[in-house]
């Protein structure tokens, strides 16, 4: 069902004719008053389930005795989010029925999304100690996709709000800090109560706070046309086919990805190293190759009319050769984080911390370290020069993760684990706040939610692609070796900042 063009940019405000919230000059007040709760509301939405088809997941997995190289394998569902930009489009051309009659388009997609989060939860928690692996896999990579889905709906939001980077400043740091808060908290929680009372347990606890969240979400809407009661029931009802629709799809797919795999006899004891930096190359081959073909399409070529790949084929028309720079440095600069995530809780729990210890240090101390962390990004993006904020976060980011490589060679330590812990998070929390202000600043206007999705999602597709591999890395090189290697891939990418920091768009024909 269709919405005004106000409706479905804004959602909750009205927008005048220019298509912002207010005009450009106000927007930062506009900002502080009434946005930045909302949008670390939908920071904290995305952020609760993370935790759950990663980190936590990864600790299930070593108390069922899955092996760590089958446990990087685990890590490639965290794939899904850097393919959003395949259904990204979707968020920006179709409403939801029923639920966008009452909140818009873009938050009618964040409501059936947030379902999609809470039901794929739900199913994680019902599946016992002996189920299938398969499942548990399904269930995860459900998750990962609706998680995607509400990311995609949320960030196109802001950056049609937030025209500039002072404004965009703000509103990446909310988004960032409720993230992380519930990523953190989220984990944290979780691996307290699956020390009590089991894993099931703590699923249906992240399920719970899921829930909670969508009437809080819900409560400030638009006002709506007709019978909002209607309106619901065709949401509802078309929720529930979606989500059946979706759970089917992704069924199919995985058991053909599993038929493939072991047709060519990838398995536990397989070192997929070599065939995974295999892949890596082959986007930036193909984008070598298209680029010059791009570059001398008119305004009416398919291509860039296109309402599928139109936005992105517009990426490389505007910085041609250089896009292939941009990929390179986005690629690597969260390369550590991701890599370190795949193995960051697994080896504490085999250097023997208990459960509850690892939830500890992923509790306060976490959170602290990584809001200041955003806190400081988020101002700082706003006063010094983008090379330079990002140069920090890249540092930052390589300094935790080397931080592991201090802690395998400690006696199991409270204090240790909590200093490697928090020069992580914050870390991790300043570079990503940062990034996602350097991403904003990429798109262009016309396509904020499609460009965002493939930026941020291109910008985790290879090191998630490699993270699947970490497993098999840490069985060649060791957990030192593994740190190292993370650490020094996030601080490599500074070595690309004076190049990208000089590229500059081709301007948009008419």
């Amino acid at each position: 069902m269709g919405v005004d063009a106000g409706r479905c940019a804004g959602d909750t405000y009205p927008l005048p004719a220019s298509g912002y919230l207010v005009d450009p000059p106000a927007a930062a007040r506009i900002v502080d008053r009434r946005l930045l709760g909302v949008f670390g509301l939908l920071g904290f939405s995305a952020g609760l389930p993370f935790a759950m088809f990663s980190t936590v997941l990864s600790l299930w997995l070593v108390e069922r005795g899955v092996g760590v190289v089958v446990i990087g394998f685990f890590a490639w569902v965290t794939l899904l989010p850097t393919l959003k930009f395949t259904w990204a489009p979707l968020v920006d051309r179709i409403a939801v029925p029923g639920f966008a009659r009452i909140w818009g388009r873009r938050r009618g997609w964040i409501m059936l999304a947030q379902l999609g989060i809470v039901s794929a939860t739900i199913l994680l928690a019902l599946l016992g100690e002996g189920a299938p692996l398969s499942l548990v896999a399904l269930a995860a990579t459900l998750l990962a996709f609706w998680t995607t889905t509400l990311e995609v709906a949320a960030d196109g939001w802001r950056i049609e709000l937030a025209p500039g980077e002072a404004d965009q400043g703000p509103l990446a740091a909310a988004n960032v800090w409720g993230y992380r808060t519930a990523m953190v908290a989220a984990g944290s929680g979780a691996l307290l109560v699956a020390d009590r009372w089991g894993w099931s347990a703590a699923y249906l606890m992240v399920a719970a706070l899921a829930a909670a969240v969508f009437p809080v979400l819900a409560a400030t809407r638009p006002e709506a046309d007709g019978d909002r009661g209607a309106a619901l029931a065709v949401g509802i009802a078309a929720a529930g086919a979606v989500l059946l629709v979706v759970a089917l799809g992704v069924a199919a797919s995985g058991s053909a990805l599993l038929g493939l795999a072991t047709a060519v006899g990838v398995g536990a004891a397989s070192n997929v190293t070599p065939a995974v930096l295999g892949i890596c190359l082959l986007p930036f081959l193909a984008m070598a190759v298209a680029i010059p073909r791009i570059r001398r399409m008119g305004p009416e070529a398919p291509l860039r009319r296109s309402a599928a790949i139109g936005p992105y084929v517009d990426i490389f028309w505007r910085f041609g050769a250089g896009a292939l720079a941009i990929m390179a440095f986005v690629s690597l600069y969260r390369m550590g984080d991701v890599l370190a995530l795949a193995l960051s809780k697994v080896l504490p729990r085999q250097l023997g911390y208990s459960l509850s210890a690892i939830g500890m240090a992923d509790g306060v101390v976490a959170i602290a370290a990584s809001m200041t962390g955003v806190a400081l990004g988020g101002w700082l993006a706003t006063r010094w020069s983008q090379a330079w904020t990002l140069a920090a976060g890249a540092l930052l980011a390589a300094v935790g993760n080397w931080g592991f490589v201090w802690l395998a060679a400690q006696p199991p330590s409270t204090a240790a684990l909590y200093l490697v812990t928090a020069a992580d998070q914050f870390g991790n929390g300043f570079a990503g706040t940062v990034f996602v202000v350097y991403l904003s600043m990429l798109v262009d206007r016309r396509f904020p939610s499609s460009q965002y999705a493939f930026l941020s999602g291109f910008a985790f597709l290879l090191p998630r692609l490699l993270a699947g591999a970490g497993g098999s890395m840490q069985a060649r090189i060791g957990y030192d070796g593994f740190f190292l290697l993370s650490g020094g891939l996030s601080a490599a990418s500074i070595l690309l900042l004076p190049l990208v920091m000089r590229l500059r768009p081709r301007r948009a024909d008419a």
